[in-house]
């Protein structure tokens, strides 16, 4: 059983094995430098943000930092302006690198491949999913293939838009990369190769004490990895949304995944709603800056 100045802003910080061994990320070329800032994509700066910036604005602050990638998180009130964040960001040169996908093909859902087939963009799609531990292997089995049906009609309709799917570690039973790359599996043995795994620090406090376990067995199929701080004793009422270099335990894991040779996008936060997201991610790059220089051994 699986456990169950001039410069831009963004230069002051910087059978599973087989089936997927020697792959790099799936629709990344590998990159030299990991934590450099052509590598960085803004993740969790569209709800969260308490400036509340329209897509011009959010596109022109992004801009004018030299951030060029964005990971697009949504609410039902930006449905409206889907079209316009696909048209803002071009002249800025901000790449929609992923988006916040539904956990199912509902009304909402379908505006967004409309959005991206008439913009002709191909961010991957990040897939969340919940779910209570399984209490036996024949639950766990059952598990998979029901989540296998699930994510293969959104991972067929991503295929044709030339996108990626990326299962979202987002706490429950599809929370744990164990079972995500159970998940994977199922998939790519039905000839479903776009869908890969997102890795997120934030929902990975649980996750710390084995991760030097974990990441090697699941790094080749990481789309990317989005990084905050870790609790020194996780469940400790530390909280989730922590700044970069200010706890004890980001600084291992990101040793662990330069050190593995991984070199995927990597996504920084702001992910709270009471702060200016220009703010919450400058902090958190001057965080990624005092900590690059112990993470990768040359």
């Amino acid at each position: 059983m699986k456990p169950h100045s001039s410069r831009p802003w963004w230069l002051f910080g910087l059978g599973w094995l087989a089936l997927l061994a020697g792959r790099c990320p799936a629709g990344e070329a590998p990159r030299g430098d990991l934590w450099a800032g052509e590598n960085l994509v803004a993740w969790c700066i569209v709800p969260y943000d308490a400036k509340k910036r329209d897509s011009a604005a959010r596109a022109a602050m992004l801009g004018q930092g030299g951030l060029r990638r964005l990971a697009y998180d949504w609410r039902a009130e930006q449905v409206a302006s889907f079209d316009e964040e696909g048209v803002v960001m071009k002249p800025h040169r901000v790449e929609l690198f992923a988006w916040w996908f539904p956990t199912k093909l509902d009304g909402n859902a379908r505006k967004i491949p409309d959005m991206i087939g008439r913009h002709q963009i191909h961010p991957q799609r990040w897939v969340t999913g919940g779910g209570e531990p399984t209490k036996s292997d024949a639950e766990q089995t059952a598990r998979v293939v029901s989540e296998v049906k699930r994510i293969r009609l959104m991972a067929d309709e991503a295929a044709r838009l030339g996108c990626h799917v990326g299962l979202y570690n987002h706490g429950g039973w599809l929370g744990e990369p164990e079972n995500q790359m159970e998940g994977v599996a199922g998939l790519r043995a039905e000839g479903v190769k776009e869908v890969g795994l997102v890795y997120n620090f934030h929902h990975g406090h649980d996750h710390v004490s084995r991760f030097a376990w974990m990441w090697p067995r699941v790094q080749a199929a990481e789309l990317a990895v989005n990084l905050n701080g870790m609790a020194a004793v996780p469940g400790r009422g530390e909280g989730k949304i922590l700044p970069l270099s200010e706890r004890v335990n980001e600084l291992a894991m990101m040793r662990i995944i330069g050190a593995r040779g991984w070199r995927g996008p990597v996504g920084i936060l702001n992910h709270r709603a009471e702060v200016d997201a220009e703010v919450g991610l400058r902090r958190n790059l001057a965080g990624l800056e005092k900590l690059a220089g112990g993470i990768l051994t040359k």
